[in-house]
């Protein structure tokens, strides 16, 4: 798999620096990652014991997510920007089990991501899977190259879990949603987690510090009121903007990751 200029996504991937999607695997208990991710993930995790937990959290919240959209809402369209490395239950797999005929577009511009694109490209025979290497500051680029397998006027579920924070200017992250949701009908959805120092996330500050001067890309937590704001003009699902442990699920052990699920009116 090359990238559209011709060179192979190996060629971009440094392993001497710790990057997001591979510390991310290994908190999952994953195996594709480098020594140094490792070694920063460890660190983090001295720092910060919870991380562990907020990894697993966020995305057994995407499970639940999507499981409530292709099943109650009968979404069957899911655009995942921002989408890591593969790992159990992706978005295909979880929506395509209740919903056959479910498309779903993962979009990422990480060559770690995309060496590992085939993972994401399985489909049931009814549905379609499709990759799109973009960067999640071009939302006009992403909605042109998934529109090849998306139908915009049926409703989409954009999928933003752990990636506004990799947009350090909240104007900018902000700006990015609202050209996301302007480009999709009513019945829509928006669906985002986000790191916080509330929700009992204090002492992760310091660790978020440690991150940014050690690993890639670099990382922002945000209030509860900032990523609220991000949702504005559209109607949160029950139970609202909370941490993403507990988004339908009362016994879940509560992270400083909030999550959300909105429906655009």
């Amino acid at each position: 798999m090359s990238d559209a200029d011709g060179s192979r996504p190996e060629g971009r991937i440094s392993s001497h620096i710790a990057h997001n999607a591979r510390v991310w695997n290994y908190w999952l208990g994953g195996k594709d990652h480098y020594e140094v991710d490792e070694e920063v993930g460890n660190m983090v995790t001295s720092m910060y014991p919870s991380i562990g937990e907020v990894a697993r959290a966020d995305r057994a919240f995407l499970g639940r997510a999507v499981t409530f959209l292709a099943g109650e809402e009968g979404v069957r369209q899911f655009l995942d920007i921002g989408t890591g490395l593969p790992t159990v239950e992706n978005t295909h797999e979880v929506a395509q089990r209740i919903a056959p005929d479910a498309r779903v577009v993962y979009v990422d511009n990480d060559p770690i991501v995309l060496t590992h694109a085939r993972a994401l490209l399985t489909s049931s025979a009814e549905g379609r899977t499709n990759y799109v290497d973009a960067d999640a500051r071009d939302p006009r680029a992403i909605i042109e190259a998934a529109s090849g397998t998306l139908d915009f006027d049926r409703p989409v579920a954009i999928m933003l879990l752990g990636i506004l924070n990799f947009v350090l200017d909240t104007e900018e992250a902000a700006s990015i949603v609202r050209e996301l949701v302007d480009a999709v009908p009513s019945g829509s959805y928006v669906v985002l987690t986000h790191p916080t120092l509330e929700l009992g996330g204090e002492g992760n500050e310091e660790a978020m510090k440690f991150w940014n001067e050690n690993a890639k890309p670099p990382i922002t937590a945000r209030t509860g009121a900032e990523v609220a704001a991000f949702l504005d003009g559209l109607d949160l699902v029950e139970p609202g903007l909370v941490s993403c442990a507990r988004w339908r699920d009362e016994e879940g052990t509560q992270v400083a990751q909030f999550g959300a699920v909105a429906r655009k009116p």
